[in-house]
Formats: C-alpha cells, structure tokens, sequence
C-alpha cells in the first residue's frame, strides 16, 4: 500500500527517478513504467537537473520509458466521484502533454480495492487501448484463473456499450509485487535495495530484507525459480506471453543494484533458453499489451458488472473502507464540488470581464492549489480513509489551503464586479454552517453552481429571530427562521432562493422593519419515550405534511411510523433505528475490523432505549429533531437526526424541493471498535435487493448473497452518491454528499454505515499507525425520495446533482452607504442571461484550465523538440466544457432521448464562439485522430481500430445516453 509521508516520500521518491534514469540510461535494453504524476512532478519541478530532464525526453521517444494511468494518483474505485477521477486524470494529463506530448494510453489499476465498472468507460473515453486490475475477489479470481478467463473485453457501460469497451487484464493471484521466496536460500529474492525506511536511509546503507545478490554460484538456481514462477503462470492466461511485474511498492529507490542484477538474470535466461523453453526481454505494460494484440485472439465479453466488494479471504472484506474517515470523505467531496463552483465562476469573470482588476495569474494558481489537493487526496489511500493520522492531516491541510484560496477568489470576483468599496470588508463562507451572519445588515451572495435553474433553501446563522430579507430590487423574500440546533444562543436562518443556471443573486437581510419579517418555526418538546415499552400504549400519530408527503410519527415512541406519497396515495410503513456492530480488535482472539476491512462479530445491536422529540414548524419548513439515549434517564444523547420537510410557496417551482425529505445526522464519540448504522426498515418486499451506484454515474445491482463465512461484511456495498430498495410499485431512494458502506441485510431494509471507531493490535496496523482510533463526530446528511418508479427516475439525478453542488453562499458587511445595486444586477450568471442546460443534461465543467499545449499534435510535437513549449503564460483563451448525459438507454421515455444541443447558444453569454475543438475526454487528444485499438470479440470477429464520431460543423452536437462529451471552445476576443 502506498503511503503519502509528505517529507520522506519526496525524499524517497526522487531516489527513484534519479536513480532510474540514470540507469535507464547505462543499458538500452532497460525499461521502466511510471504511475502517479503528483511524485514525478515533484522531482521533475524540483530535484531534476536540465540533463536528467534531457534523458527523460529520449527515453520517452525510445519508449524505454512509459508513462501508465498519467493521471496524479492511481485513484480509488469505491467512494470516489467520477467528476474527481476525471479532474486528477485531467491534471496529470495535461502536464504530461504539454511537458513531453506524451498521451498514456495503458492502465495500471493494480491497488485500489475492488473494481468498479465506470473506469474502464473513463479510460476508454480518455483514448486507452487497454486496462488492467488486480485486487478482485480471491474466489473468483481463482476460478478465473483455473479457466483462463482472467482476461476479457470489458463493456462497463451497458449504454455506451461496445463503442466505449476495453480490453482488460487481471492480475493472477501474485498481483504486481515479484514472488520473493527462494527454494535454495532463507534469504528473500528479487528486492536487491531491499525495504525502504522512513523517514531516514540507513547510515551505512544497508536496508532492511536485501535480497541475496545474484553470484556465477547461485546464477543457475536463481534462473529455475524465476523460470518456474514464469511458467506457472503462463497456464493461466491464453497466449505465451506473461507479464512479470519486476517491483513492488518503495522499490527502486537504488535502481542501479535492482537493474545490474536483473541484467544478470535475464541475460543467463536468454543464454540458455533452449533449456529453460522460455526467453526474458524488459518490457513496458504497452510492450506487453501490443504482444497480446497481435496474437489475433478472440476475446470474452464482460458485461457492466463489476468487482466489489473485495475480499482477499473468508474473514476479510474490505467494506470498512466505504465509510472510515467519514470526515475527510465529507470534506473531499465539498472541495469537489466548491472547485466546480469556482472554475465556472472564474471562467465567466474573464469571458466577460476583460478587464477586470483581478489578476487572472494569481487566481489560475488560487484554483490550481484546490485542484492539486482534490486530484491527491482521490489516491487509493486517500479518501478511502485508509492513511495513517499524519497523512490525513496532510491531506486536510492540503484542501482547506484549496479551499480558503478559492472562497477568497470568488469573494474578490463578486467584490471587483459589483465595484464595492475596496476597503469594505468581503469575507465568505462556502456551506452556511461555517460562518455566518454575526450583527445583522449584511449581504449574502448566492451562486448557483448548476446549469439549471434552482430553487432551494440557503441557511445562515443570525443573532436575532426578528429579521426580514430583500432581494437585489429590495423585495421581500420567503425566509423562516428558527432557534439553532447547533447552539441555543443562535438562529439558523433559511432563505428561499431562485437562481438560474450558473448565476449569483445577492440577498440583504436586515433587522425587522415592520414590512414583512420571516415566518419564525415555532417548537414543540415532547416527553422523551422509553421505546423498549413501546406495545404497552396505545399508539398516537401524528403527521407532517407538505404537498408531496404526510410523515407520521409514533407519539408512543417518538419514532418514525410511515411515509405517504400523496400524488398516488401509497403509504409506506418506515422506521428508522441506530444500532452498532461491535468488534473484535484482539488478532488472538479472530478476525479484526480495520480501516480497510470490516468484520462484525455478531449482528448490530440496538444502542437506544429512549427517544427525545422536537417539532419546529413554520409556514415554509418543518423540522423534527430526534435524540437518541441510551435509556430514559441519560444525561446525554448518543445520536440525532434532524429531518426537515419543506412547503414551497405560490409562485416558486418547488418540485425537487417537494419532493425530498432531508436528514442530517449526528453521531459520534463513539466507544472503541463500534461501528454506527443507520438502519431504515419498510414493508416494501424487496426480496433483499439493494441498488447501489458505481462513482455517482450508474447504478448496479446488489442481489443478497449468502456465504459461509462472513455474510454481513460481503454483503456491505459503497454508496458514493446513490442506493435504492423497491418493491414492484415503490421505490426509497437514498441521496448522499459523501461516500458510506451501504447493506440490506433483512428485507425491506437499507442499513447505512455512517461512522467507524477501531482499535486493533495487528503489528503491521500499529507500525504503520493504521488503528482507526476516530473520536471525532460526524454530521452526514442523506436526502431521501419515495415514490413510483417513474417519478424517483425523473427526480434521483437531478436531486443528486443539486444535494453534490449546493449553492455556494458567501457573506459580505453593507457599507454605510447604500449599495450599488446596478440594474442590470437582477438575477445575474455573473452579469446576464445563464447558460441552462435540460435537466437530462449535466454541464459537468466549465473551466479555463490554463494548458499551455497546442491542441494541433504535430505542432506540439514540434515545439517541444524545438525546446519551446513552455515559454510564455498561461493560456486563458481555450475554454473546457464538458457535457455529461444523465440517463441510461431505455431508463425514462423522455429524460433517455437525445439531446441537441447548440453550444454557440449555451454559451452566447460568455461571447461570440469562433471554433469548437471536441476532444477526449482528458483532453489530450482531437477526437478525429484518436484511433483505439479493436481486440476481437465475438459480437465483432474483426480486429482494428475505433473511429470517433465527428462534431458537426455548425456547433451543434447531439449528446445520447451516458456520453461525456469533451470540448475545447474559443471565443472572439473582446
């Protein structure tokens, strides 16, 4: 597992590239694969001197050097959000195109934990011509290999099917570290630098588990036993060809020791070949592929299935990992979504602002800062929670740095364009909670990050119940305010706004002056119910209601009791508990959980006996505030859930807002090797089917499945964005703003993991300080919607959309004077009309990424051998857009048709458009020249090349079902 030590892994990391090149350079039958861009590109900006550089741009040409995946980090495939994998692919990329011209065209997938299906349509869509993954279920990777299955054309997506399909290669059960058992000696083989130590090298150079040195006397038995190894594998895959990885993590730190005794080795093979039956070259994982291709085989066809959850034995499933470190999960998703946010925002600022006062250099780095920390902390041990407490802090230093740049750049956007005083104070806060609103007389400002127009509620905490809120004409707005949850001496109060797609609307709320104040939520306290004698009484229920629902609640236990969808009248019997798995941390004494696995020793417990109740309602939202003791006398609370409902009034398109119930939940301190669920249970017969999402872009299917050991863990799925139950009439969706375990152990149920704390005595756990000993308390919010099949599928991706990029809120002080409130200001896409896309329709991005490349190959090509390609600024003209289809083939009748879109006319805001460049989807290459390879499959017995489809000329393009479109747009300058 790879571990960000930021000091010792800069230290270690730049051993390996200057060590390895300079032995590259020594023999030219030497070859070298390399992965993640963020270390490179630390040694390449600041240990590589000017001929190290030299020798890596020959070393490219020669292609003795392959640059794999080229994305920052080899990402996570469980919890992480396809529009993050897309930036950190984007990120590294476009460094390595504008730096060498170089394009990756292989993956190397070889350490996430479990596959999913998205990521082979990802790279795919970026023009590779093969993947490859390792870490699959040890079960099914077995009987893989005894059958030579392990390699196949894999069609991840079934809309986009066979014209995104990939060939890809799974590792057999060595994975990608070489074997290091030799039968002739204690010593291990194969690792000559041996282990890396952090955070010093040792004093007299020798580390840790060298392996034995390769001698005239042990030459021969070191060749059988990595001949044998060759040959053992050979049986599993269909041609003669195999791949042996030479590696493993922190290694070739000393290339030069690692390569003089691999020369030996595979020299004394070639020698003898005639003996052994087999010959040895240095290869690259492209060498290795173009052998497979050339074999003229014809390959199996996977379907959009894919490979979680992992298990790499009986008691060990890594499911833990969909929900350890809830907090950073939390807060990488909220940097996702502020960056998107931003990158718009900038980019309408330039197109529009030609001479605005900001300077575009400093804030292209202001929103570079947020996308180098989004794009690391996707790496398979970052989001995934399962780095040591130093390294997650590097990682939160990293994205608050982001994020604090980025808050500041759209406050001083907002500040240059409405001309407000310069020394006026601007200070801003991107999700309410993080400040607010101390004395009132202030102005919110409010970007919709969205190309859609929204209505939603904006919260922010003001000091005092009596106040009242204009718009930029000085109209009163819809407003409730309440006592606060988070503290009594605050109020929380929540606006009603109606922004169109990508535009800002300023608000002032002001002490109450008689005309119109906010509608205050009024509270209700009822007597806290021992739920443990809940049968004895009789049962009182009470509803709440907006247009959409009527929510009924047991007075006897002060639980939840049904949900009723008004439209068709159907009532759903629901309930929702917390309970606890608990777990075992002694190796001793059984399996453990950890930060990646889960291993419950039992079924979860309930860990409440007594339920507190608060109702606060009022004209525009209800909010029912449940507390959960551990019995009825507690001092304390373990757990809360705050649901709020909403009544959207006359004049206001309140469908989405209607239409879903919010919770947010608190949880935590918890005690040591608890793990927290939320456990929703209906009389829906769902038959134990739960759905869950693959990276918020489709959705698989999770049918129960028993095993023998273990049951409950491998049944634990990630839910990144999205999980559902139905029966055949109804379906509960479930809505999340950051990743969890999800399971329905029981029918009718969903079980949400929301919050791990463990401690376990595994030595390698406690050298690495990986015990998950998380005292903290998360507050994780999930929007749930009931309804029909068909009204859940025309509001789940657009709600999911609107719950990931929540409108971005920031604060400003009024100068004494009256603001300038230009006309022009009314319901401004940063000045102007939006850009609006159909809610079928995801403006996925819209940036000016700064690339200094010319998007012509050959000109490119051309000026980087001339030395010339970085010369000059940034460039600010080419413009990112991308278009992203929210529909599977055949999902809705309408929502799944094509769509048309004019993008001269989307974007007439920004200017004139004077070219359209489609690319792929990292925008490395021109879609028109981009050739993959076609393996053979049944379906289509011819070998060959994909051919993309042009854009058309008049800038009109036609999106279907799950495509993501990528374009370069120019605008006239201004």
């Amino acid at each position: 597992f790879f571990f960000f030590f930021q000091e010792s892994m800069h230290a270690y990391a730049a051993n390996v590239y200057t060590t390895v090149v300079e032995e590259l350079m020594k023999g030219k039958q030497r070859k070298f694969i390399a992965v993640e861009q963020e270390f490179f590109r630390l040694w390449w900006d600041v240990v590589a001197t000017d001929t190290q550089k030299q020798q890596v741009h020959q070393l490219l040409q020669e292609g003795r050097l392959e640059f794999v995946i080229g994305g920052q980090v080899m990402h996570d495939e469980a919890v992480t959000l396809i529009d993050d994998q897309i930036l950190q692919l984007t990120e590294g990329h476009g460094f390595l195109y504008e730096t060498f011209g170089f394009r990756p065209q292989f993956s190397w997938h070889v350490d996430p934990f479990g596959a999913s299906a998205t990521t082979p349509t990802l790279f795919a869509l970026a023009g590779f011509n093969a993947h490859l993954i390792s870490r699959i279920d040890y079960d099914l990777k077995a009987d893989m290999q005894k059958n030579k299955k392990l390699q196949f054309v894999w069609q991840g997506s079934p809309s986009l099917s066979e014209r995104q399909e990939i060939f890809t290669h799974v590792m057999d059960q060595y994975s990608y570290c070489t074997p290091s058992q030799l039968p002739f000696s204690n010593r291990s083989a194969f690792y000559w630098n041996g282990f890396a130590t952090f955070p010093d090298p040792p004093k007299d150079g020798v580390y840790p588990n060298m392996s034995l040195p390769v001698t005239d006397t042990n030459l021969h038995q070191y060749a059988q036993t990595m001949v044998a190894n060759i040959k053992e594998r050979a049986a599993w895959f269909r041609t003669s060809d195999v791949l042996w990885p030479w590696g493993c993590d922190k290694q070739f730190f000393n290339a030069s020791v690692q390569y003089s005794n691999m020369d030996l080795l595979l020299d004394y093979i070639n020698e003898h070949s005639g003996e052994f039956g087999v010959t040895v070259q240095y290869a690259t994982v492209g060498d290795y592929f173009q052998a497979v291709y050339s074999r003229n085989l014809t390959w199996e066809i996977r379907n959009s299935q894919d490979f979680l959850p992992y298990s790499t034995e009986p008691f060990q499933a890594w499911t833990g990992f969909y929900t350890s470190r809830s907090t950073l999960k939390g807060i990488a998703r909220r940097a996702g979504s502020l960056l998107s946010a931003g990158e718009s925002f900038f980019t309408q600022y330039v197109r529009k602002h030609p001479a605005g006062s900001i300077c575009k250099c400093k804030a292209l780095k202001q929103l570079q800062s947020l996308r180098w920390a989004v794009s690391e902390v996707q790496h398979h041990d970052g989001i995934t929670g399962t780095e040591s407490p130093k390294v997650r802090d590097m990682y939160m230093t990293n994205l608050m740095y982001g994020v604090f740049n980025v808050k500041k750049l759209m406050a001083s956007i907002i500040f240059d364009m409405n001309e407000a005083k310069k020394n006026g104070e601007v200070y801003s806060s991107v999700y309410p909670k993080d400040s607010g609103i101390s004395e009132v007389d202030q102005y919110v400002v409010v970007y919709n990050p969205l190309a859609w127009n929204i209505t939603t509620f904006v919260t922010v905490s003001v000091g005092n119940l009596a106040v009242s809120v204009y718009d930029e004409l000085g109209r009163p707005v819809p407003a409730q305010v309440q006592t606060s949850v988070e503290s009594p001496s605050t109020y929380d109060l929540y606006i009603l706004v109606a922004i169109s797609g990508l535009s800002y609307r300023k608000y002032s709320v002001k002490p109450l002056d008689g005309k119109q104040s906010a509608f205050i939520g009024r509270s209700i306290k009822y007597k806290r119910r021992d739920i443990t004698r809940a049968g004895q009484q009789s049962r009182q229920l009470f509803p709440v209601v907006n247009s959409c629902y009527q929510v009924l609640f047991d007075q006897s236990t002060n639980l939840m009791h049904s949900i009723t969808e008004r439209e068709t009248n159907q009532t759903v019997q629901l309930t929702q508990e917390f309970l606890e798995y608990h777990v075992n941390g002694d190796t001793t004494k059984g399996p453990i959980s950890d930060n990646y696995l889960f291993g419950p020793n039992a079924s979860a417990v309930p860990v409440s006996k007594a339920v507190g109740l608060e109702v606060v309602s009022g004209a525009l939202m209800t909010e029912i505030r449940q507390y959960f003791y551990s019995n009825v006398t507690s001092q304390d609370y373990l757990y809360a859930v705050y649901t709020r409902i909403y009544t959207v009034p006359e004049g206001y398109d309140g469908k989405l807002l209607c239409h879903r119930i919010e919770q947010e939940y608190s949880v935590g301190p918890l005690e040591l090797n608890r793990e927290a669920v939320l456990r929703t249970s209906t009389n829906l017969n769902t038959k134990q089917l739960l759905y869950t999402d693959n990276n918020g872009y489709q959705m698989q299917k999770r049918p129960f499945k028993a095993y023998v050991n273990n049951t409950v863990a491998r049944n634990y799925y990630p839910m990144v964005q999205t999980a559902y139950i139905e029966d055949d009439t109804t379906r509960l969706m479930l809505l999340a703003e950051r990743a969890h375990g999800v399971s329905s152990q029981g029918n009718g149920q969903v079980e949400v993991m929301l919050h791990r704390r463990l401690w376990n005595n595994l030595e390698w756990n406690l050298n690495n300080n990986l015990t998950l000993n998380d005292s903290s308390v998360v507050r994780p919010v999930i929007w749930l919607i009931l309804g029909t099949k068909a009204v859940t599928n025309i509001f789940y991706r657009t709600s999911g959309l609107a719950l990931e990029h929540r409108p971005v809120v920031m604060f400003g002080a009024l100068s004494g004077d009256k603001p300038k409130l230009p006309g022009q200001l009314q319901e401004n896409s940063v000045h102007g009309s939006p850009v609006t896309v159909p809610p079928n329709l995801h403006l996925q991005t819209l940036s000016i990424p700064g690339w200094r490349y010319s998007s012509n190959h050959a000109e490119q090509i051309r000026s980087i051998r001339m030395g010339k390609q970085k010369e000059g600024d940034a460039d600010f003209s080419r413009v990112l857009l991308r278009i992203r289809h929210l529909y599977e083939v055949g999902e809705d009748p309408v929502l799944s048709q094509p769509v048309m879109v004019d993008l001269k006319s989307l974007l007439k805001e920004l200017g004139s458009v004077t070219a359209v460049e489609e690319r792929s989807l990292t925008g490395t290459w021109d879609v028109n020249t981009l050739k993959r390879w076609k393996w053979k499959t049944a379906q289509h017995p011819g070998k060959g090349f994909f051919n993309s489809t042009k854009t058309s000329e008049n800038f009109t393009v036609t999106v279907h079902p799950k495509e993501i479109r990528t374009f370069f747009v120019y605008f006239q300058s201004q």
